[in-house]
């Protein structure tokens, strides 16, 4: 009974510490006029959704003119930057665009700074981009309406609005506002707004560095959802955002936003306004609302520099918990002290000793390698099962799937503990478990500050909740001191479970299940009840029964998330193909990049093989291919229209044009050649070297019907081959091609349905 009662109280401490980071319910459009509506926010959605908009496209231009025409009606005077952009992303990929951005100003009433709120309008070639980045564009439009016709004070600082062009392709926009644009020239406190799937909280998962102040400001919003943990993760990845080349200026400073579960949807065609959750509108505009109004308000210029350091923060019982990160140390050496006088006190009592506690701690390392293996077995066994998950970093419909893994570290976890505890002991298991957790917190404060508080926090309340326990004269007292310091671990890591699932998918299910798994090493006390006392004779059956019934829980989880998530029409299984033409020797080829090619994409490719050399905007190694029928499609080409030496340095003017209407051109020089010194393409200068290429290129998106206007300096006076790609999208005009049946969908990625021809010139 007490164990029930206890498992209850901490389940229901979950439930709510969850529920504290859900999305708020959307609000209808008769609110008042100075609220953000994700009804009113909505209406731009579905106008801007009805089509895919790919930089350069006329459905591109059709989305900005509608933009253009909304902020008009607000009073505003919207401008569009027409020049081009450069790759800033963290990988020079030598990508370039030709841009249109929106820019819009609200002036100040007493300026003492420039607040900037940004979105992007540009979709992928497949997707109607309804969620990414729909979703961003109309909070924004919707702040722009509230701030000049909600009635109210105007904002004291100058609100810039950024519709930035050409995200998908190149984060060539945002780029281009920086480096080109006025406005991107002045001090700023920079807000993006994203969206990677089309539900779940708006979570705050970027800033930049010295964020304290920012964070100060963050925490007065209506719903704030946000981890420092998150913050460490992000700058450890190559994932990019617009907010990227804002923060390799030191001028900016900022925050990014985006709600990212439902990620089946990204990139995908099924990105529609049907697929959008509006809760998670709601939850983008209130946040979005209230921070450019906090900010216009404020005093910017010291917002605009950094802090002095990061702040630590997390969701805890319904409020933005934060402090200093010079806290972060004393916090992990406190918790290691604690953690040693819990030690000693229950060594006083003969409940443990100090080598029973060391092997507890060790012992603690055996579930969490073991969770992580199993979460991940799990997702190689469900793709195993059903080819189409390998593509996708989750499930469409993933919430069964998410039950199962957190039943299944409760399976390992139980399990462990019952061949332990008879062993070593209950009292070295729970101290050596909050050992663990005290070591992580300054393994953690050394590597990820921001992440420490995950683990020193339980560890340091578990244990002050210990020495309590000891005590305590009352077993009642006692348990209910147990579950207190177990409860306060669980508001401290249940909602980082529940944001991490959606951030990492299940195809890095080990990355929750850890969280979950130190969730449990931190209640190991309320385990505890589950089991006969160690004093009384041994029952394998009732000693097992805790740890069979959370794995029963895991499969029949499992099962109904396989049955529930099952190919239909509205979610297709996911699949990617290309066609590839090489017009040097006039044959073609059907490309996949999926690892286990599923039954209707093996009709087209059944071989492997490299192709990056040939059409290097494709990645190195195997790729999966298929002989196809060499279509009547021209090659781009390149003219020469100067050619001067001077030296050993030859300088090349050309136009390099395609004969279709394609969505990118690109060029590239020999694999190991690193003769271009320099090179400027329609007037900017492009990268010379591609490192993880081994040669010079350049992706141009959205280019000049006529061609582009490109100058090349090389060293040396010799021939120079380059290889010419362009790229167009749809396969259904090519001979040999089917279109695929209802429950067949396309793979969301920058090549899917991609038509690329390639010819290779010597100049």
């Amino acid at each position: 009974m007490v164990a029930a009662v206890v498992l209850v109280v901490l389940a229901l401490v979950a439930a709510l510490g969850i529920a504290d980071v859900q999305p708020p319910s959307a609000r209808p459009a008769s609110i008042a006029a100075g609220e953000f509506s994700a009804a009113r926010a909505f209406e731009h959605v579905g106008r801007m959704g009805q089509e895919v908009h790919v930089t350069g496209s006329p459905a591109a231009d059709r989305v900005r003119q509608y933009i253009i025409d909304t902020l008009t009606g607000y009073g505003l005077k919207p401008e569009v930057q027409d020049t081009v952009g450069v790759n800033a992303g963290k990988f020079g990929d030598g990508g370039m665009a030709h841009v249109r951005n929106v820019v819009a100003v609200l002036p100040g009433t007493g300026s003492t700074g420039q607040v900037v709120l940004m979105a992007h309008y540009d979709s992928v070639q497949v997707s109607f981009g309804a969620n990414d980045d729909g979703a961003g564009t109309s909070t924004l439009l919707e702040v722009a309406r509230a701030l000049t016709q909600g009635g109210g004070a105007k904002p004291r600082n100058d609100i810039v609005f950024v519709f930035t062009d050409a995200e998908e392709a190149c984060l060539c926009g945002a780029e281009a506002f920086v480096s080109r644009h006025p406005l991107g020239q002045r001090q700023s406190v920079v807000l993006n707004f994203e969206a990677r799937g089309s539900s779940g909280p708006a979570v705050m998962f970027q800033t930049s560095e010295g964020n304290a102040d920012l964070i100060d400001v963050y925490a007065r919003t209506p719903h704030p959802v946000g981890t420092s943990l998150a913050v460490e993760v992000y700058r450890l990845l190559s994932n990019d955002t617009d907010f990227t080349p804002f923060l390799a200026q030191t001028r900016f400073t900022g925050l990014n936003t985006a709600y990212i579960d439902g990620s089946s949807v990204y990139h995908s065609p099924f990105d529609r306004p049907s697929t959008m959750n509006r809760a998670s509108l709601q939850h983008h505009g209130d946040n979005a609302l209230a921070l450019a109004r906090e900010f216009g308000r404020a005093d910017l210029p010291p917002l605009m520099r950094p802090a002095s350091g990061d702040a630590v923060y997390f969701p805890f019982a319904g409020l933005l918990v934060r402090y200093p990160a010079a806290l972060t140390w004393p916090l992990a050496i406190l918790a290691l002290l604690a953690v040693a006088a819990l030690t000693l006190l229950a060594r006083r009592r003969g409940l443990t000793s100090v080598p029973r506690t060391l092997a507890g701690l060790g012992l603690a390392l055996v579930p969490l390698i073991a969770v992580a293996v199993a979460a991940q077995l799990l997702w190689t066994v469900l793709v195993a099962i059903r080819p189409g998950y390998g593509e996708l970093l989750d499930p469409a419909r993933p919430t069964w799937f998410r039950f199962g893994v957190v039943a299944l570290a409760a399976a390992v976890l139980l399990g462990w503990y019952a061949l332990s505890r008879r062993r070593i002991g209950p009292v070295p298991l729970a101290t050596g478990a909050l050992g663990l957790l005290a070591v992580l917190g300054a393994l953690f404060a050394a590597a990820i500050p921001g992440g420490s508080y995950l683990v020193a926090v339980p560890a340091l309340v578990g244990s002050v909740a210990g020495i309590a326990a000891l005590y305590a004269r009352h077993p009642l007292v006692k348990v209910g001191l147990l579950t207190l310091g177990a409860a306060v671990a669980t508001l401290v890591l249940a909602p980082t479970v529940a944001l991490f699932f959606p951030a990492l998918g299940l195809a890095t299910g080990a990355a929750p299940a850890l969280f979950a798994m130190l969730l449990g090493l931190a209640a190991l006390p309320a385990v505890e009840p589950l089991f006969r006392a160690t004093t009384a004779p041994r029952h394998r059956r009732l000693g097992s029964a805790p740890a069979v019934a959370a794995l029963v829980v895991a499969l029949v989880c499992t099962t109904t998330g396989m049955v529930a998530d099952n190919w239909d029409e509205g979610h297709p299984e996911p699949t990617h193909l290309m066609y590839a033409l090489d017009r040097d020797t006039g044959t073609a080829e059907w490309v996949s990049l999926e690892q286990s090619p599923g039954a209707w994409t093996s009709a087209y490719v059944h071989g492997h093989q490299q192709l990056n050399r040939q059409f290097p905007v494709l990645p190195a190694g195997e790729l999966s291919v298929g002989p196809a029928e060499a279509a009547n499609l021209p090659a781009p080409e390149a003219t020469i229209l100067s050619d001067e030496t001077a030296g050993d340095r030859r300088t090349l003017h050309l136009r390099i044009a395609s004969k279709r209407d394609v969505r990118f051109l690109s060029f590239y020089g020999e694999v190991g050649d690193h003769r271009v010194v320099s090179a400027t393409v329609e007037g900017r200068s492009a990268t010379t070297y591609i490192e993880d290429q081994d040669r010079f290129g350049v992706v141009f998106h959205g280019p000049p019907t006529a061609g582009l206007d490109v100058t090349l300096v090389l060293s040396g006076t010799g021939a120079y081959k380059l290889r010419l790609v362009d790229g167009s999208d749809g396969l259904t005009s090519l001979p040999g091609f089917t279109p695929r049946p209802p429950t067949v969908g396309v793979f969301g990625s920058h090549s899917s349905e991609l038509l690329a021809v390639a010819a290779t010139q010597t100049l």
